[in-house]
């Protein structure tokens, strides 16, 4: 088993580019994202005098407008010569409806940069032949944009996991349970504490310090034992806050209580409306922001409680920032979201005022006319091209790096933190266990950035959206031991359990349930990014599809046995098994941090004892791209890693194999480079450029022999 020779890794690195998480994100985000985010803007346009509707949109191919008004399909190549940006239409059906007249165009609302080798991309369907024809380079990873001719790649970010709570001290050194709740743009950091006589708060939006079981009470949970059945913990803390606020008999109670705390002028009606629509709209909004999900967010506000008060009782349960089950990783998909959400929403509001215009002078309005807009496609474009993004933030697209072949792969799979660099951030900085098998150990910058940039590990990867219907999930999971009506919990015995932040029941055996789950899932019938954790110190389960989480592939072990057997191994290495096929067959399965506690990995076959539940794929799997390629990376002292993995990125070589065909001004190509007489196995596979030259030493030794009589 451990004499593969890397088999498993070289059939992945046939099968897989390095960049594919990059890739699927942005394909999502054309064809899936793009549509939900039009449908959310649409839902909350609001016109006095007339409505306006926006329905399906559709990105064409990409295309260039010459000068005669004639357009044609580009490749990147001619992008690139001519200093053009590799973008596709944009068209968007709008409806506006003004009394009874109702006008409805299909029409062009701008352009958006397109990712090479995308699925909209010209030259994703062309064949090695063809692309060599079109003078593109068959090896090129893609994954970047061109904007004006230049080569642009965005950086993965690195950020805190949103609707998943922090329990840490400020600080005045108090104990908070903080969570950053996601809906949309929105990210609203929802905050619970407790104040020295012993009452819990909970502070949001524009409410600070509001006791919580007022607000529990204004969202619907007004009797006292329905509070402590839900919270599930009968603690003096608990009886305390109950009965300080016993009074408070009705929603309407609830709701004027917080009006005297916030200091609310008006109306009793436009007191009661307005916390109502703060309740809706900004107190935890990733559960709904309609009056129908108000029990909904009491009962998760219950289990935040409980949560809180086991971390005070056990001070070991604070949450540790850098256990990578609580970062998320922004792949192109989620950060081009929010650019397109601010920008359509800022063309709705263009084109609103408009039809304004038109309608004060009286005037005839064309749809086509005020909604053709080069603003939307000048916004994206600029951001791209200068790396500006909403929020602030600056530096999320650098150009390309094309020193060499390895330097571009190397750039393409880089994760940047979002922490500013001239602060300290130790435990930020320094490797964690949850690492292993994620990120390179080794390949990070020296300076101010050491441990905030990292490189992806050779197989890993980040987890994309998966499509799943919510509903047909939980009856699933109601078959297999859920309790949607919590009656577990009652009795003090169950499990809570969260699905991506949203609490849907309990369980009374956590250990089966999490069981069936996995099963379901190497079975095929649950997504296989789809992850699971039972947490026994806060006895909750939490199951995640959320995207964003670094997983690692690994064996599945069963009662000290390996799944992938040596008639597997054959199979693959003749050709009539491929790596997606032991994926689907459940031999191997990707885990994130969160499931990885649950899990006891064996670094090699012969280490595999009955506690085991899964083994490392190859010892060398724990290392990015570039660091493995130095030779004998296992016999050398790390300095020797930390040299070899910066030398390899820096060596002039072939950055791409079309560079007579491209009119770069900031490369340096080596007329002779040579492959390494030295490499690791990974060279091979990957079919990289050569860069460097083989440095042939000869020593010639005299030796006298001195016969001595």
């Amino acid at each position: 088993m451990d004499k593969n020779n890397h088999l498993i890794v070289k059939k992945y690195l046939e099968d897989h580019s390095l960049v594919e998480s990059n890739v699927i994100s942005f394909n999502e985000f054309i064809q899936q994202r793009m549509q939900e985010i039009v449908n959310e803007v649409s839902e909350t346009i609001e016109g006095d005098d007339f409505e306006i509707t926006l329905g399906k949109i559709e990105v064409g191919s990409p295309k260039v407008i010459e000068a005669d008004g004639s357009s044609s399909l580009i490749t990147p190549t001619e992008a690139r010569l001519r200093n053009l940006t590799y973008s596709a239409p944009i068209t968007l059906e709008i409806t506006v409806k003004r009394e009874d007249q109702v006008d409805s165009e299909i029409v062009e609302i701008g352009r958006i940069p397109v990712m090479v080798k995308s699925n909209i991309c010209n030259t994703n369907k062309m064949s090695k032949d063809e692309l060599i024809e079109a003078g593109i380079d068959p090896l090129d990873p893609g994954g970047y944009f061109i904007i004006n001719g230049n080569e642009r790649v965005m950086i993965m970010a690195e950020d805190l996991a949103e609707n998943q709570p922090f329990i840490e001290r400020n600080k005045s050194g108090n104990l908070t349970l903080k969570l950053f709740s996601l809906k949309g743009t929105y990210r609203i950091p929802v905050s619970v504490s407790e104040n020295k006589e012993g009452i819990l708060e909970i502070s949001f939006s524009r409410f600070r310090d509001l006791p919580v079981i007022v607000i529990l009470k204004a969202l619907g949970l007004t009797k006292e034992s329905d509070i402590a059945k839900y919270i599930g913990k009968e603690t003096d803390n608990i009886i305390v806050n109950l009965y300080e606020y016993v009074n408070l008999a009705t929603k309407e109670d609830a709701m004027l209580h917080i009006a005297e705390k916030t200091n609310l002028q008006g109306t009793k009606k436009e007191i009661l409306d307005r916390i109502k629509q703060r309740m809706d709209s900004y107190l935890l909004p990733h559960l709904g922001q309609g009056k129908e999900n108000r029990i909904e967010k009491a009962v998760t506000l219950c289990k935040l409680i409980k949560q809180f008060l086991t971390a005070k009782e056990n001070p070991k349960l604070e949450t540790y920032k850098d256990h990578y089950a609580n970062k998320r990783i922004r792949l192109s998909g989620d950060l081009l979201a929010t650019l397109f959400r601010v920008n359509l929403g800022i063309l709705i509001r263009d084109i609103q005022y408009s039809l304004q215009k038109s309608m004060k002078r009286k005037k005839f309005f064309s749809i086509r006319v005020i909604s053709k807009s080069t603003l939307f496609s000048h916004r994206v474009e600029s951001a791209i091209a200068t790396g500006s993004w909403v929020g602030e933030r600056s530096g999320i697209t650098q150009n390309m790096d094309k020193t060499n072949y390895l330097a571009t792969i190397s750039q393409l799979q880089r994760v940047s933190s979002m922490l500013p660099s001239e602060q300290e951030n130790f435990l930020a900085r320094t490797l964690h266990p949850t690492h292993y098998g994620r990120f390179c150990p080794i390949e990070t910058p020296e300076g101010t950035e050491i441990g905030l940039r990292k490189n992806l590990a050779i197989l890993s990867k980040v987890s994309t959206i998966v499509n799943l219907d919510e509903n047909k999930f939980i009856k699933e999971l109601v078959s297999i031991g859920l309790d949607k009506e919590s009656l577990e919990a009652i009795k003090g015995i169950g499990s809570d359990v969260f699905f991506n932040g949203r609490f849907i029941g309990t369980v009374g055996s956590s250990e089966e349930f999490v069981k069936e789950i996995k099963q379901k899932r190497r079975k095929g019938e649950f997504p296989i990014q789809m992850n699971v954790r039972n947490d026994t110190d806060f006895g909750i389960v939490i199951i995640s599809t959320e995207p964003g989480r670094v997983l690692r592939p690994l064996i599945v072990v069963e009662n000290g046995i390996s799944k992938l057997t040596n008639e597997l191994l054959v199979q693959l290495e003749q050709g009539e098994i491929k790596w997606d096929d032991l994926i689907n067959k459940g031999v191997i399965e990707y885990l994130d941090a969160s499931e990885e506690e649950n899990s006891l990995v064996a670094l090699n076959s012969h280490g595999i004892t009955l506690e085991h539940t899964h083994l490392q794929i190859d010892p060398m799997d724990l290392l990015g791209v570039v660091t493995s390629l130095v030779p004998y990376g296992n016999h050398d002292q790390s300095s020797r890693l930390n040299r070899g993995s910066k030398t390899q990125k820096q060596a002039l070589g072939l950055y791409a194999a079309n560079y007579l065909s491209r009119l770069d001004t900031d490369v340096s190509i080596l007329q002779y480079p040579q492959k390494p007489i030295v490499r690791s196995f990974v060279y091979d596979t990957l079919n990289t450029y050569p860069a460097g030259q083989n440095l042939v030493e000869g020593v010639f030794i005299l030796v006298h022999i001195v016969l001595l009589k």
